[in-house]
């Protein structure tokens, strides 16, 4: 389930019209040849998350988001937009194979990389469930 799990929020990122605007990609893995700023979905792992009859899952995801600015709060917009935007995943993800039975942010992190160059983690907590 991680797998379709990763295709599904890729999938749901990239599809928000806002967010499309806003980003040059919306990729699993760092893009090589992109120009700032990019979404990727850099990692995952996933444990055990079923019952004695059904399959589940919970899969914890990192997104992280790489931008230039000079403002600490330069990215704070477009943040908050992937935020809502992840949070809105909706449950029924029976095509892919599973239902979300809950979504949520763990933590997040920023850092500075030099020449204006930042980033922001996003890591989220999904629970699955087999459709």
């Amino acid at each position: 389930m991680e797998i379709p799990f990763r295709a599904v929020l890729i999938e749901w990122l990239a599809s928000d019209s806002a967010l499309s605007a806003a980003l040059n990609a919306v990729v699993e893995e760092a893009p090589l040849r992109t120009a700032l700023p990019w979404l990727a979905l850099t990692t995952s792992a996933s444990t055990n998350w079923g019952t004695k009859t059904l399959a589940g899952r919970e899969i914890r995801v990192a997104l992280e988001l790489n931008f230039r600015s000079d403002d600490p709060l330069g990215g704070a917009a477009l943040v908050s937009a992937i935020e809502a935007r992840v949070e809105s995943l909706p449950a029924d993800q029976s095509a892919a194979g599973f239902r979300v039975a809950s979504l949520s942010l763990l933590r997040a992190r920023a850092e500075q990389r030099g020449e204006a160059l930042r980033v922001v983690v996003l890591e989220y907590r999904a629970r699955v469930m087999a459709a």
